[in-house]
């Protein structure tokens, strides 16, 4: 029997839960041909913030209580994206009550706790999604593609940076991606755990890796108000301690022998949010840059010499992963869609019956590389990944 629809009730109503609430409207306006997610509930502590992101986003109903939202029996997926503390107590609980679960990366605050969260997925017999939704980028798709295909070869190197500047300002307030306790780490987790999926999932699994990070600015003013990664704080408010890394850079061996750097700070000044990667193969090489989603430099060796260099495709015709849903060729698209992709994912694999791509394997995956950097920071030697194996 076909599944029409998905009934999700959603944790979390800000930077997340906006780009999810975007993701679940427009899934079934542009393809129709999947699942309709209902947005039957939305979720968050403070009444009027939910109730007011409930009417803006379009929920049918609100909670302030997860654990009354769990409990409901006209939700059929829960969906974390509250700060990264409160991952694993809803995710346990949600999927002890049989509910289907899409959670925001990184999955947990520890690989342990990542661990716990897939073992009760997996015994409830639930689906369940983590959220690296730069994945499902069109252009990052096609560079999947030629990979798989053995277009670029043999993989010999995968670099990748993610670079922000929006805490670069010392008087910036400690909001809660600033606290260990709440976040588990900075720019690592929250930057280069995206770096990390868009390696495995591009080249393969890490074998071993090297890292050293910094924390610049020590202590910050305590925040009056956060949103997103926006904050307030009065010019004279006490200050807190910065728990977390600022900038982390890592070095990596592949399992299939591939070399691997990684950059990932909130330090680059000039850098709103560049997330970039580039690969290089014994027949050619590829680079992308969020802030140019839609294309792909592509460079293959076999090209006449007189017209080698890189060539830009503009990853926007039919022939590109879900593009035949959106507009004419030529005609770009952007962030938020790469959550509606996200969606669409989810919803077919519940259809069909499958775990979708990525889920709860591939955060506890990343969650064993982040660990293995950290590690590897605080003993300063190169940590193997099955070192972090249970």
């Amino acid at each position: 029997m076909a599944l029409d629809q998905v009934r999700v009730g959603m944790v979390g109503y800000k930077f997340m839960g906006k780009a999810h609430s975007n993701a679940y409207r427009a899934a079934p306006m542009f393809f129709p041909d999947t699942p309709k997610p209902v947005m039957q509930a939305i979720c968050g502590r403070d009444p009027q913030g939910v109730e007011q992101a409930r009417s803006q986003f379009g929920w049918l109903s609100a909670e302030t209580d997860w654990r009354k939202l769990v409990a409901r029996d006209d939700i059929d997926l829960i969906d974390i994206n509250a700060p990264s503390d409160a991952h694993k107590e809803i995710a346990i609980a949600a999927a002890a009550a049989g509910k289907h679960l899409f959670c925001e990366k990184p999955l947990a605050l520890t690989l342990a706790d990542s661990r716990e969260m897939l073992a009760a997925a997996e015994k409830a017999g639930v689906t369940h999604m983590v959220g690296f939704n730069y994945r499902f980028a069109p252009a990052v798709q096609l560079a999947k593609k030629l990979i798989e295909e053995g277009r670029l070869g043999k993989i010999y190197h995968f670099r990748a940076w993610f670079l922000q500047d929006w805490i670069i300002d010392p008087s910036f307030p400690l909001v809660w991606r600033l606290q260990k306790e709440i976040a588990g780490s900075g720019s690592h987790g929250d930057l280069g755990a995206h770096l990390i999926d868009m390696a495995r999932f591009l080249v393969g699994e890490f074998s071993e890796v090297v890292g050293m990070s910094e924390t610049f600015i020590k202590q910050r003013p305590l925040p009056t108000a956060m949103t997103g990664l926006s904050a307030k704080g009065a010019a004279d408010a006490p200050l807190g301690d910065v728990t977390v890394d600022d900038a982390m850079l890592f070095m990596t061996r592949f399992a299939n022998g591939a070399l691997g750097s990684f950059e990932a700070t909130r330090f680059a000044a000039g850098h709103r949010s560049t997330n970039s990667f580039e690969i290089n193969g014994s027949k050619g090489s590829v680079k992308f840059d969020f802030e140019r989603l839609n294309e792909l430099q592509v460079y293959f060796t076999d090209d006449a010499e007189d017209v080698q260099g890189f060539r830009r495709v503009l990853a926007t015709d039919a022939a590109h992963a879900y593009m035949d849903a959106w507009w004419p060729a030529g005609h770009t698209i952007g962030y938020e869609h790469t959550f509606t992709h996200e969606v669409v994912e989810l919803m077919r694999a519940m259809e069909e019956g499958r775990q979708p791509v990525p889920n709860f394997v591939d955060g506890v995956k990343c969650q064993e590389v982040l660990e293995a950097v950290e590690r590897s920071v605080a003993e300063r030697r190169w940590v193997t990944i099955d070192e972090m194996k249970e």
